[in-house]
């Protein structure tokens, strides 16, 4: 089955998706990422939508999170174009109710230049979602494609191939890393039981963990409970997730809303 794709990416609840059709009708989904993995494999799936007739048609965000759209012509006959465009919640918001009896409150609003001098802000004091931290002798199996698929879900992550520069002082960048990090995954196995900068970056979280933050994502990748005992029974006290009994995709999914529903 063909189908246009929209990666809308992370999108808060309320959202508008405006969606625009030239030619025949079609059938738009606004799907999460759960949902849109099931549609590709011809899975069954829940989605918002339906056939669209009528352009432009709106559909709203339910629910924060990472969002898709698709638009085919299954069941149809003809051909269609199609373009998306994103209206945030507040640009189809009323404004609040003029009130004569008092003076109308001063409304600001933002020049293009201003927004640049914003995003300069917010870049220098950069927060991220999630911090991985791993060993190096596991990222091609399995931290590399996490990370990636953490950024299809809408996330900002801290991952050491995207952070760190030639010449980069490697304990300041992990401490800020640490310290910039909402959560932090922690990619338990073999090679990570053996490493000192693992361990250093594991003694961080745990640190944070001590103030009462839950700060700690555990992924078991090839080893067992008796091993994660062995090494730490704090560690294996918490629920984990196995590289063995979930795909990169349904992990990255699930890390999102925990993260999400943590907002």
């Amino acid at each position: 089955m063909k189908f246009n794709h929209y990666n809308l990416g992370y999108l808060k609840r309320g959202t508008v998706v405006e969606v625009t059709l030239k030619g025949s009708a079609a059938n738009v989904r606004l799907m999460d990422s759960t949902n849109f993995q099931s549609y590709k494999s011809r899975r069954r799936h829940r989605y918002f939508g339906g056939l669209i007739r009528k352009s432009p048609a709106r559909l709203v965000v339910p629910s924060s999170g990472h969002w898709h759209v698709t638009v085919d012509m299954q069941g149809l006959k003809g051909q269609t174009r199609s373009a998306v465009r994103i209206i945030p919640r507040e640009a189809v918001s009323p404004l609040p109710e003029y009130s004569p009896r008092s003076l109308s409150p001063l409304v600001q609003t933002r020049s293009s230049a201003d927004e640049g001098i914003v995003a300069q802000e917010n870049e220098a004091q950069e927060i991220y979602d999630v911090f991985i931290s791993h060993a190096t002798e596991d990222k091609d199996e399995i931290v590399r494609p996490l990370a990636n698929a953490l950024l299809e879900v809408g996330l900002r992550i801290w991952y050491d191939e995207f952070e760190l520069r030639i010449g980069d002082s490697l304990r300041r960048k992990i401490d800020a890393g640490l310290s910039k990090s909402r959560f932090g995954i922690v990619v338990l196995s073999h090679a990570f039981f053996s490493k000192n900068w693992s361990q250093y970056e594991l003694d961080g979280l745990v640190t944070r963990e001590m103030t009462g933050e839950q700060v700690i994502l555990p992924l078991w990748h090839r080893v067992t409970k008796s091993e994660v005992i062995s090494y730490s029974p704090s560690l294996a006290d918490k629920v984990a997730r196995s590289t063995a009994d979930f795909t990169i995709e349904e992990i990255a999914q699930e890390i999102a809303n925990v993260i999400n529903d943590a907002n």
